[in-house]
């Protein structure tokens, strides 16, 4: 927990003048490079977590890999601050430079692969309100990072309202990639899951949710016009303002 929380001294005041001293429990950002195919990808500002299944679900939802399979090997380094990722796919990968669109601000991205099929029609699923009660129930239960320090965001995945992982990480984007990135990696069909975030639902996450596969999005927060708008267009049920006594459908 050391790499990932630190403990700082801190003054409280009171609207009546009163100070005192007390401690707060601060997040810590990770730096992470990661390397395809021996050049720069991605530069990502994370939480120093689960760094395998953030790497794996990024490269899915961002439209690298379409399968765990075509991934050949993944190293970090020492201090993981740099993973070297190879593809089983000579693929080019084409050099962009731009902000990443995230709450994690000094992430970037440096190249990028243009797949035309990234974004398909999800098919339709079948799913039942009592899992997403059963979200928002685990999410109230949820003991990790957030509860800590109030600096973090939480994604839950889970198949017929059981919760098969929770990934907590400084930024909604990176939460929802490390919970991706373990289903990718432990043979978990996307398209049998639904996925909660604690973050409000912009455009690009839908983005990310549809290219995942995942069929049914759940957030405690609020969408944009936007997001609904794609939801809408790929077949994705978005759920939001999901709390235990009610939720919206979009």
């Amino acid at each position: 927990m050391n790499d990932i929380i630190e403990k700082l001294k801190i003054c409280v005041l009171y609207p009546d003048g009163k100070k005192e001293q007390s401690e707060a429990a601060v997040i810590k950002e990770h730096v992470l490079n990661v390397m395809i195919n021996e050049q720069p990808a991605l530069r990502l500002v994370c939480t120093r977590k689960d760094l395998k299944e953030l790497v794996a679900g990024r490269l899915l939802t961002d439209g690298f890999i379409k399968n765990a399979e075509d991934i050949y090997k993944m190293y970090f380094c020492k201090t993981e601050n740099e993973v070297s990722v190879f593809l089983k796919d000579d693929t080019r990968l084409e050099d962009v430079i731009r902000k990443d669109p995230t709450c994690c601000t000094g992430s970037r991205v440096f190249a990028e692969i243009k797949r035309p099929d990234r974004l398909k029609r999800l098919p339709e699923y079948k799913w039942e309100p009592k899992w997403v009660f059963a979200l928002c129930e685990e999410f109230k239960r949820e003991k990790g990072i957030h509860s800590l320090t109030g600096g973090s965001h939480l994604c839950i995945l889970a198949r017929e309202g059981k919760t098969l992982y929770a990934g907590e990480d400084i930024g909604r984007h990176n939460a929802l990639d490390k919970a991706a990135g373990y289903a990718l990696l432990n043979g978990i069909p996307l398209p049998e899951c639904m996925i909660f975030t604690s973050g409000r639902v912009p455009v690009d996450m839908v983005e990310k949710v549809i290219t995942a596969g995942i069929p049914v999005l759940v957030s405690k927060s609020v969408p944009t016009k936007e997001s609904v708008d794609m939801a809408r267009e790929y077949g994705l049920t978005l759920i939001c303002r999901a709390w235990p006594d009610k939720f919206e459908i979009y």
